[in-house]
């Protein structure tokens, strides 16, 4: 398999099967990106094949190809914010919209192994902003750099969304271990 900037510049020469492989390979990761957010799978099956369409019909424009994936990653989070608010579901509100989250110390220190081990299992627990950076950074791998650019928020936004992630998993885990006073 061939390296995704590398599909994307085949791609944007006109090259049917590069693109047919690009989309194949952005295709499950965008499917569990737009479902954090739409959390509704029909929706996120809808919202998939509008990016992809999107993603296709607009690979030309994409000015440098090693930037594909933050670049597909930006179209499949406003269609899938587009598509949530369209459906105007309740569950969509959260605190975490009038919340000032901590500025990280680093984001090594905030994530030791036990907790990464723990972030698939326990992303239901945060509010839905966390959720979505928390699992683009760890589970998606992609940088907070990518992150910022996908969501077109600041990087200090991404980094303070981390930390008041990382610290709600750490304390639902240590009061599921019996140490509530534990961080």
């Amino acid at each position: 398999m061939r390296s995704l900037p590398s599909l994307a510049a085949r791609a944007q020469l006109g090259d049917r099967v590069a693109l047919e492989e690009l989309l194949r390979s952005l295709e499950s990761p965008l499917l569990d990106h737009v479902r954090t957010i739409v959390q509704n799978q029909d929706l996120a099956d809808d919202v998939l094949q509008e990016t992809l369409l999107r993603a296709s019909r607009g690979l030309r424009s994409l000015r440098d190809p090693k930037w594909v994936r933050g670049w597909a990653y930006r179209i499949a989070t406003r269609e899938a914010v587009r598509a949530a608010r369209a459906e105007r579901d309740p569950r969509r509100e959260s605190i975490d919209d009038r919340i000032d989250f901590p500025v990280p110390e680093s984001e090594e220190v905030l994530a030791g192994q036990d907790l990464l081990d723990e972030i698939p299992r326990r992303l239901d627990e945060l509010p839905p902003r966390a959720r979505l950076v928390v699992r683009m950074r760890y589970l998606e791998e992609l940088s907070q750099q990518e992150i910022a650019e996908a969501l077109e928020i600041p990087i200090g936004t991404v980094k303070s969304r981390l930390a008041y992630g990382l610290s709600m998993l750490r304390r639902t885990m240590a009061e599921a271990l019996g140490e509530p006073g534990r961080r």
